[in-house]
Formats: structure tokens, C-alpha cells, sequence
């Protein structure tokens, strides 16, 4: 124990400096186990950083992580193709057939529809120069019932006066259409009218009771032929021309 004591205090100090600039060593163990736990510590960090590397982005990648390949498209059979075409062919000549059916139909009614003016128009002139004394309260009711508009109006207040003077002087009137056609045609290509002014040329052989008989006098009018509101074509106007 004295010898302790009585040391001398360089060698003290050197036993100290050797200490300290030895560290004491690690085992092998305890390293290993350290530098795996490093180890998986950066593997776990870069799966934080990435997490999803290698997944199914919808491009339709394999296994190898390439794209899919896309299947392609097999081309239309002739056999289809002839099909389709066809059909088109079959509606593209209905619609032409069904067109050119309604053009006919309509140019065909236009024609019925002035053809009925005509004829309504030269009944109109007989009705208007045929009056016998004897059955003129019946001719006046026709002229009546095939008129409308202004001229139905004005013939209707002119009626009773009328009637009397043509039994007043015993008269007889036959009227006879020798011409008759549209004056002023309804325009349009096929459109059908709904008027139409006439052009007739009568002739007229008047009778009176106790006068000689007389010549026969030409006459032409302008009557104009419309639809009334139920749909039937009547004489709306008349003019006398020369």
C-alpha cells in the first residue's frame, strides 16, 4: 500500500493516456446486428418515399412490368360490308321514291283543285243567265247557294227586286258556256290553290213574253272562285267584261 501511494505522478498519467486512446471494441455480434438494423431502416425509408412503385398504373403492364400488347381490330367481313351497303341503298331509294310520290300527289291535286275552279266558275255564268219567270224563286236559291263572300251579300239584297221584274215581264233566259279557262292562275310548282279567277264566254238567249223573239248576245265574265270556310269553292265575285 506505501508503494502505491508513493508512486511517482508521471506514471500515473500515462497509465491514463494509454486508457483513453484505446476505446474498448465492440463485439462482431453487436455490429452485424447494427449495420442490418441500418440496413432496414433505408429500406423501409424508401418504400415511404415511393409507395406505389410498381403498381398497376391501368396501361395494362405484365409481369415484367412492359406494356400489354392491344389486340387488334379484325377487319368487317364482305359479306357485312355488301349488308350495309345495301341497306343504305334500299333507304336512300325509299326516301326518293316517297318524295317523288308526294311531288305527283301534290302536282295532281293542284290540277284536280283548278279543274274545280273551272267548273265552278263556268256553273256560276249559267246559273247567273238562266232564269225562267216560272221557277225563279228556285233559280235564285241556286245562284245563292253556290256564292259566298261580297258577291253572296250584294246578290242576296238584290234578290227580292229581281224576282219580281223577271216575273213582272214573263222572262226566259238560257245561258250556254262556249269558252272557259283560268284567267290569272294560282302560281307555285304544284302548290294547290285555294282561288282563282275564270274567264267565261257565254252566250245568252232571252225570251219575253209578247216581244219578238231576240238574237242571241255574247257575253263574258271574270268570275272569281274561292274556298269558303268550309272548305267548298264558290263564286266570291263577277264582273261583266268585253
Amino acid at each position: 500500500m506505501g508503494d502505491d501511494a508513493a508512486a511517482p505522478a508521471g506514471e500515473v498519467s500515462a497509465a491514463a493516456e494509454d486508457t483513453v486512446a484505446e476505446p474498448p471494441q465492440k463485439a462482431d455480434g453487436a455490429d452485424a446486428s447494427n449495420t442490418e438494423a441500418s440496413d432496414d431502416a433505408t429500406v423501409a425509408d424508401g418504400d415511404d418515399e415511393d409507395p406505389i412503385e410498381g403498381e398497376d398504373d391501368g396501361v395494362g403492364a405484365n409481369e415484367d412490368g412492359d406494356a400489354a400488347p392491344v389486340a387488334a381490330t379484325p377487319p368487317m367481313s364482305p359479306v357485312r360490308m355488301a349488308l350495309i351497303c345495301g341497306l343504305a341503298a334500299v333507304l336512300a331509294l325509299s326516301g326518293l321514291v316517297g318524295w317523288l310520290g308526294f311531288r305527283a300527289y301534290q302536282a295532281q291535286q293542284a290540277k284536280d283543285q283548278r279543274n274545280l275552279f273551272i267548273q265552278v266558275g263556268r256553273q256560276g255564268a249559267v246559273n247567273l243567265t238562266t232564269i225562267d219567270f216560272e221557277h225563279v224563286d228556285d233559280d235564285v236559291k241556286r245562284i245563292l247557294d253556290s256564292a259566298t263572300g261580297q258577291f253572296y251579300d250584294d246578290f242576296q239584297q238584290r234578290a227580292q227586286p229581281f224576282t219580281e221584274v223577271v216575273k213582272q215581264v214573263k222572262s226566259k233566259s238560257v245561258g250556254t258556256v262556249t269558252e272557259a279557262g283560268l284567267e290569272v292562275p294560282e302560281s307555285g310548282h304544284g302548290s294547290v290553290p285555294t282561288s282563282a279567277e275564270v274567264l267565261v264566254a257565254v252566250t245568252v238567249n232571252t225570251s219575253i213574253a209578247g216581244q219578238p223573239e231576240q238574237a242571241p248576245r255574247a257575253w263574258r265574265m271574270r268570275i272569281l272562285v274561292q274556298q269558303d270556310g268550309d272548305g267548298q269553292a264558290k263564286v266570291s265575285n263577277v264582273e261583266f267584261v268585253p
